[in-house]
């Protein structure tokens, strides 16, 4: 559906709310118009200067877009309330405000595309709404960046000069699958990865299209040979360094193709800023970091603690951990791959009781076993980031009816706009 409004078209509209950010609200045909300088109940003759809604809502990616944002984050804000009503069986859950994200466009630092193709040649861009056999060719993605964008329709111009076949998930044919774009936010680098089906690739040429851009720093290909659409596969570096450097709360990380990072780089600071906060550390404490990643919140909490210790089940990620404690001189955080609910009681010989334990889980939550263990080595506190409010709603009713813990805070942080997702940092004490 596109939109009913063209640049530079003028507009006669009633102002019905504000934005988060001070715009004003107006609805045409299902279609949201912010206003500059407008209130509410105000009759305004306004000037169309930008449209951005040309794959939406064809495109799955930004479900929200016609809703405000001030109604999205409130919409959020119930949604973890009522799980933790419904679900953790708390009568009034002691929730704090939500962050509201700082911006609610071109705020993701990685994109996961897909090939198409098209009758002008391989195009790229992601999944229709609802449709896993059918691929929308982006030509703007309000998500990423201007260098994000350019980087795709490059990338897209080369496998057609290449003559080049996108796979066809249902014959099982062609070459191109995927390309993924990771921007380091605060230090301007970038990684850019090409997935493949099995064949030949002239390296030279795509390393050659991407030449153009001083900021890609990292080009890697990566071939997967089963029909399943997965990106996170080994790769071989065609240019440049294997990482790119972020840089988050002060501290310097190293970024590998399939170690994870939280995808909106100015929120993921607020966000284990939250986590610090609930931590409550005094410099005496022995924290425990679970679902570690690459070490973002362990070597966030380090300063302020006695000593970290990190588990992840990707080694990858454990590389880049135990990487960045290094580049950033942090010498009382370790790091050790494994699955949380098997390495938890050899990490407690080696590392004696936590006093602080701090989790962030798939959207799954803490597995049974998982739980039980956290559980029975007692810790005083448990900071909890959830990016599924049934899953946290659920643990922290086992956590508080069958072990003793109390949840003591709970808040919302939006970190992906105009989408159904939330993340929340919760604290449980114990006593």
């Amino acid at each position: 559906m596109a939109a009913p409004v063209r640049e530079d078209q003028e507009l006669e509209l009633d102002i019905d709310s504000l934005a988060y950010g001070g715009n004003g609200v107006a609805r045409l045909n299902g279609f949201v118009v912010f206003v500059k300088r407008g209130l509410p109940g105000d009759r305004v003759r306004a000037r169309v200067t930008k449209v951005k809604r040309e794959h939406y809502p064809a495109c799955g990616g930004c479900r929200f877009q016609d809703l405000a944002y001030e109604a999205q984050i409130a919409a959020k804000a119930d949604q973890v309330a009522d799980a933790l009503r419904r679900i953790g069986r708390l009568e009034d859950p002691p929730l704090e405000p939500i962050v509201p994200a700082e911006s609610v466009f071109h705020y993701r630092n990685k994109l996961e595309y897909s090939f198409t193709q098209t009758p002008e040649g391989p195009a790229l861009g992601f999944h229709r709404a609802g449709r896993w056999d059918e691929v929308l060719d982006i030509r703007r993605c309000w998500l990423t960046t201007d260098l994000g964008n350019a980087i795709r329709e490059t990338t897209r111009d080369w496998a057609r000069s290449q003559g080049l076949e996108p796979y066809d998930q249902a014959e099982h044919t062609g070459f191109l699958r995927h390309l993924i774009v990771r921007e380091g936010r605060n230090t301007g680098q970038v990684l850019v990865q090409l997935v493949t089906a099995p064949g030949k690739l002239d390296r030279d040429s795509f390393v050659a299209a991407l030449s153009r851009f001083p900021e890609v720093r990292s080009i890697h290909w990566a071939v997967n040979e089963r029909p399943a659409e997965v990106t996170n596969l080994p790769t071989t570096l065609l240019s440049g360094e294997e990482a790119i450097e972020e840089q988050l709360g002060g501290l310097r990380f190293r970024v590998r193709p399939n170690a994870f990072l939280q995808t909106n780089t100015a929120m993921a600071e607020r966000l284990y800023e939250l986590a610090r906060e609930y931590a409550q550390l005094t410099g005496e404490e022995s924290v425990y970091d679970l679902y570690c990643g690459i070490g973002t919140i362990g070597l966030t909490l380090a300063r302020d603690a006695l000593t970290v210790w990190g588990i992840e089940v990707s080694e990858e990620s454990v590389a880049c951990a135990l990487e960045n404690a290094d580049l950033n001189g942090i010498t009382n955080a370790a790091f050790f791959a494994g699955e949380v609910g098997e390495a938890l009681e050899d990490l407690r010989g080696r590392a004696g009781e936590p006093d602080v334990v701090v989790v962030d889980p798939p959207r799954a939550g803490l597995s049974g076993k998982a739980l039980r263990r956290i559980a029975r080595l007692e810790p005083r506190r448990i900071v909890y980031v959830s990016c599924n409010p049934t899953t946290l709603a659920g643990n922290v009713k086992e956590l508080a009816g069958e072990w003793g813990y109390r949840l003591e805070r709970a808040r919302p942080v939006d970190m992906f706009p105009h989408t159904p997702h939330i993340e929340t940092v919760a604290l449980l004490t114990r006593g």
